[in-house]
């Protein structure tokens, strides 16, 4: 994973200084804040509607208990006591002065960590699989391909300064988990003959104009994969919009040129490619990353846990909690334990210190130090005993931490819309938490089953509402919060963009509308394992609509 040697240290703490300098000449008056923009961008500082926001970078969202322990500190003596998880599987504070920002900054390079490249116009964190190294779906672990494209990535002078910002992500699993259909490259580890190598997807992208990515390449050799990222990023460098934001990410691109005459582009400008040109990539080098990701050595256990097995008799809550909240290890005896940090009245992906410290003692205790950010804003331990879960469950229930919704309809991905963003045209939080409400009942929503809501506050889709099953987009309607309903839209290996099916509703009528429509799929599913969005494809969107705007 993600280690610092020397050249790392002295880099960060460089970079540290640097910005400490430039926040002392925007203290004093020195620097304009157009001035400071570009210089506080570079060192994942935003200004949002009440204050400067801090987005620290959490590499494929991979992290030990050492570093959530320091970002339970920061919270604690820096923020208003929490933290916000990101589909970026990154940490954003919200509400830290600015005068504190270069402390802050220096206390994470103690841990090994940073905020370089979480904002502006390069390459961000390159993100996977919550599962990743665990799973037991997976062809390999993608994570050591994560690490080397970071490596690539990060300061690559050529790609500094792109035309807008740029997003990767990688899977090695038929069922996707990292969307890698809707990124800017999604690379699918794929295996022929023997030969390790990527299935490269490109110009996918939400916002404005919301874009499924197109299938370039389908298969390239892990030896030549960074030296085709080049040829791909060499291509949007040179050709992507610059006099437009709007126009300027590489969907567009791929959109305008075609995708026969983009991938044409791509393979010329890859056979172009000098023998100077191409990154050595041995398999030395490929073997050592992988070294880092080694999985831990877990004490053999029985596929059976008797103790596991007898909690769940002994308490219907945690039976419940088990069934939706683990998923399948790879090792018998087993499992990966999604973290919910969607409990009732919170908003998505916010975590306390206290939190982050109990999950950070977990981890030491019972997952072999290793936590992860999901891009759906939960944590989770990928490598836990059977027979340790119940223990941990207790913990986790004690702090509030222990809500059965993985994947359900109260684990939705939430913005932080217009409570905190000066982006939004509308609130995220409030509407998520009144939908939250209308299904709070365990055995309501676990009849429900499996069933995404994602909101956004504004057409820049943070809440990623084009591939919610349901999305919800706030928009303003002369200076009114109205939201806009989509159904139909999925994240998977069968990505799909939702549509809008109607006129916006008021903020007050959102959640009964989403209550008919939840309604209409339990009364018309063919079995209650038909999971929604199945019910939907096999019905159309028409009586779901019609649902949506009926009458109570």
């Amino acid at each position: 994973m993600y280690r610092y040697d020397q050249f790392d240290a002295r880099l960060v703490a460089e970079r540290v200084a640097q910005f400490r300098g430039q926040v002392d000449r925007r203290l004093s008056g020195a620097l304009t804040e157009d001035e400071f923009k570009p210089l506080r961008l570079q060192n994942g500082v935003y200004l949002q509607l009440h204050a400067y926001m801090l987005r620290v970078a959490i590499p494929y969202g991979q992290l030990d208990p050492r570093q959530l322990r320091r970002l339970a500190h920061i919270a604690r003596r820096y923020d208003r006591g929490f933290g916000h998880f990101t589909t970026r599987q990154n940490i954003q504070y919200n509400w830290v002065a600015l005068k504190d920002i270069p402390d802050v900054l220096q206390e994470l390079a103690e841990v090994e960590m940073h905020a370089i490249q979480t904002s502006g116009n390069c390459i961000r964190n390159v993100t996977t699989d919550h599962f990743a190294g665990a799973a037991r779906d997976e062809l390999l672990d993608p994570r050591p391909w994560c690490e080397i494209i970071r490596q690539w990535s990060t300061f690559h002078p050529e790609f500094a300064f792109l035309p807008r910002k740029f997003k990767i992500a990688v899977t090695a699993a038929e069922h996707d988990r990292a969307a890698i259909r809707v990124h800017d490259v999604g690379l699918h580890i794929r295996q022929r003959g023997g030969v390790t190598g990527f299935e490269v997807w490109v110009g996918g992208g939400q916002g404005r104009t919301p874009h499924l990515a197109t299938l370039v390449n389908g298969f390239v050799p892990e030896t030549e994969i960074l030296d085709y990222l080049e040829a791909i990023m060499r291509v949007y460098n040179r050709y992507g919009r610059r006099d437009n934001k709007y126009k300027a990410r590489i969907k567009i691109l791929v959109s305008e040129l075609g995708e026969a005459e983009y991938i044409r582009q791509v393979e010329e400008e890859y056979a172009a490619q000098r023998p100077s040109e191409k990154i050595a990539l041995p398999q030395a080098e490929i073997d050592r990353i992988h070294a880092y990701f080694a999985p831990p050595a877990l004490v053999q256990k029985p596929p059976v846990s008797k103790h596991f097995e007898a909690a769940k008799i002994a308490d219907p809550a945690f039976a419940r909690w088990a069934r939706v909240n683990l998923h399948p290890h790879r090792a018998p005896g087993h499992t990966s334990v999604t973290v919910s940090l969607k409990p009732q009245g919170v908003a998505a992906g916010d975590a306390t210190a206290d939190q982050m410290d109990l999950v950070a003692g977990l981890a030491e205790k019972f997952g072999y130090g290793d936590i992860r950010v999901s891009h759906a804003q939960n944590l989770v331990l990928p490598h836990v005993a059977l027979d340790d879960v119940p223990e941990i469950y207790t913990a986790l229930d004690a702090a509030g931490l222990a809500t059965a919704n993985e994947s359900r309809i109260t684990d939705m991905i939430v913005c932080p819309g217009l409570d905190y963003c000066n982006l939004a045209n509308a609130r995220s939080i409030p509407v998520s938490m009144e939908v939250q409400k209308l299904f709070a009942d365990p055995a309501y929503e676990e009849d429900i089953g499996k069933l995404h809501i994602n909101i956004s506050g504004c057409i820049n889709a943070c809440g990623h509402h084009h591939v919610g099953h349901i999305g919800i987009l706030g928009v303003d309607r002369k200076g009114e919060e109205f939201y806009q309903i989509l159904l139909g839209g999925r994240a998977d290996e069968k990505a799909a963009l939702g549509q809008i099916v109607g006129p916006g509703l008021k903020a007050e009528d959102v959640p009964g509308a989403i209550r008919r429509v939840v309604e209409y799929y339990r009364a018309h599913r063919a079995s209650k394992d038909e999971p929604f969005i199945d019910t939907l494809a096999r019905l159309g969107h028409q009586p779901f609509q019609e649902a949506l705007y009926a009458a109570d």
